[in-house]
């Protein structure tokens, strides 16, 4: 099969830091190449991947000085992609509806993944305007917003199952915050969870331009205490350790989480995770097995408790089982079938003969 992968720019594929759209890119892009298919990925110079590469730009937008602004570089990344469309079975989008226009212009079957959060009110216009465009959801909960787009399916995250090693001691030493320091990620709950509980809390995280006044304002003050320690930005070959040799990974969310791809990467490594019940949490985490699920900040300090209790092997299996780079390749190999069969023309020509 001829496949066109679309990356968003603000990360490298994969990322070096960061990043968890185009970090699922990566794993889907070279596995659907060890499958033995063509594909072309579509993303930022500094890309690395076993499949044929379309550089859009130097370097990704975030750690690029000199990109002012990203939206025009996604332009040239939609030129790129659809002065070749043609020549692909499917193209395969994640980079929300910025396509959608000119995908409706198109008859080469295509496919949008939805990365983000969809309850935010501009989304409906859009939506509404394209009901036609085929979308698949990172999480069932993910859909509760917007229910009536066109889903063909919900494709869990996936990883290469050599990428990470399972730690079957772990240190148990500290408790772990990796991500992104925003208000939704709640950091500042972490830091009260681990004092709480008696636990070193190391935070490997980011912190954006959107997110610096927050971080100045709220965080920053609680990193004076001294069960906290604040790692910074961190990649892959960090955070196999980090979060390894970690209790737990700490994920006291306030929002709807499409998928969370840090919780698989905890699994991996057989360290369970300690979250908030909020959007795809409870798809993810098996109780007991690979974390817990909370609803208080009592009930997460009881949680760091029994983390050390968790079998690690069990942990990894699971992940093993639910959440390989794989299965995910598969499922949505399945997905492009689906969505190729309904783009032939004889599909076309029943659903005319159905509309006469």
């Amino acid at each position: 099969m001829r496949i066109a992968q679309v990356a968003p720019l603000y990360e490298c594929v994969p990322p070096k830091l960061y990043g968890g759209t185009e970090r699922v890119v990566a794993y889907l892009t070279d596995e659907l190449v060890r499958h033995g298919h063509d594909v072309t990925l579509f993303s930022s110079g500094d890309s690395r991947t076993l499949a044929r590469h379309v550089p859009i730009g130097r370097s990704a937008v975030r750690l690029d000085p000199d990109c002012v602004d990203p939206l025009a570089r996604h332009f040239v990344l939609l030129e790129k992609v659809f002065a070749q469309v043609d020549q692909f079975d499917v193209a395969h989008f994640h980079i929300d509806y910025l396509h959608f226009p000119l995908s409706r212009r198109h008859r080469t079957p295509h496919l949008t993944t939805l990365h983000g959060r969809l309850d935010i009110p501009d989304l409906a216009a859009i939506y509404e305007e394209f009901p036609e465009v085929p979308v698949v959801s990172i999480s069932d909960a993910q859909r509760a917003p917007l229910p009536r787009l066109n889903w063909q399916g919900t494709v869990y995250h996936g990883m290469p199952t050599d990428l990470y090693a399972c730690n079957p001691a772990g240190s148990h030493g500290y408790l772990a915050f990796c991500g992104r320091i925003s208000q939704e990620k709640r950091p500042d709950r972490a830091i009260r969870i681990a004092e709480r509980a008696g636990v070193k809390l190391l935070m490997a995280a980011k912190v954006d331009r959107a997110d610096r006044e927050y971080f100045e304002t709220v965080v920053r003050p609680l990193l004076d205490n001294p069960w906290v320690e604040f790692v910074g930005e961190i990649g892959d070959a960090e955070k196999r350790e980090f979060l390894g040799n970690a209790r737990a990974l700490l994920l006291p969310i306030d929002w709807p989480e499409p998928f969370g791809l840090v919780m698989i990467e905890a699994m991996a490594c057989g360290t369970p995770t300690i979250a908030y019940r909020r959007g795809s949490v409870p798809e993810i985490i098996e109780e007991g097995v690979t974390g817990f699920i909370v609803e208080s900040e009592a009930g997460a300090v009881r949680a760091a408790d029994k983390a050390t209790a968790v079998d690690r092997i069990a942990c990894r299996r699971v992940f093993e089982r639910r959440f390989s780079a794989q299965r995910m390749a598969q499922e949505y190999l399945a997905v492009y079938e689906r969505v190729i069969e309904r783009s032939s023309p004889l599909a076309d020509r029943a659903k005319d003969e159905r509309v006469a």
